[in-house]
């Protein structure tokens, strides 16, 4: 398995933040933001990384607060993209993903940057980032998402209208809901495996 690395990353105009990152150990097809759950950079969030690294992709998350606001997604994610374009990634080659809080976080990226591809598995809205189906129709760039309706994931009546909204953003969506199956998809290996296959062809058709 690819290892992960931690390092402090500083911008020229101050801005700074703390990454764990991966980098393929072949040719990099692109660059992944992948943006945290509440736990933080937990053993899952590096292995996430690290297996994005092992399909070619350069895989980045930032530090982020536990309970982030929308602009500390935006304010993360920014120096982030700046990271990858710093190392050699270019910007239509560059997506991101988050699953629960994360996957959330992603959907306000996609809302509020023009990037090549994004995945949201899970998440909602904890109170500091705005509920779901008010920024699925503002959706600027190519939207993956992935819910089941167990445990607190949301109900088949959010998922669809969260559907609805996305097919309203004029950008391609698809949501794709797992009956029984909660965001970390540890009740049922089969669909924990098409989620993830899912995932990577939703990059590979958009970062190219």
């Amino acid at each position: 398995m690819t290892q992960t690395h931690t390092e402090h990353y500083e911008r020229e105009d101050g801005r700074a933040i703390e990454l764990t990152f991966a980098e393929p150990e072949n040719a990099v097809r692109g660059g992944l933001v992948v943006l945290h759950e509440a736990d933080g950079i937990s053993d899952g969030v590096r292995l996430l990384i690290a297996s994005l690294a092992d399909e070619g992709w350069l895989a980045v998350a930032p530090h982020m607060p536990f309970e982030p606001a929308r602009e500390d997604v935006l304010a993360a994610t920014d120096i982030t993209l700046a990271w990858l374009t710093e190392h050699g990634v270019q910007a239509d080659l560059i997506g991101v993903v988050g699953f629960d809080l994360g996957g959330t976080a992603a959907l306000v990226v996609a809302s509020n940057r023009k990037l090549g591809a994004a995945v949201s598995v899970g998440g909602q809205s904890n109170g500091e980032l705005p509920a779901l189906v008010e920024i699925a129709g503002k959706l600027t760039s190519p939207w993956l998402g992935i819910y089941g309706d167990a445990g607190d994931e949301l109900a088949a009546a959010d998922v669809e209208q969260l559907r609805d909204a996305a097919a309203t953003s004029g950008t391609v969506t698809n949501v794709v809901r797992y009956p029984g199956a909660n965001h970390r998809f540890d009740a049922d290996p089969d669909a924990a495996v098409e989620a993830w296959q899912r995932t990577l062809n939703w990059f590979d058709a958009h970062l190219r």
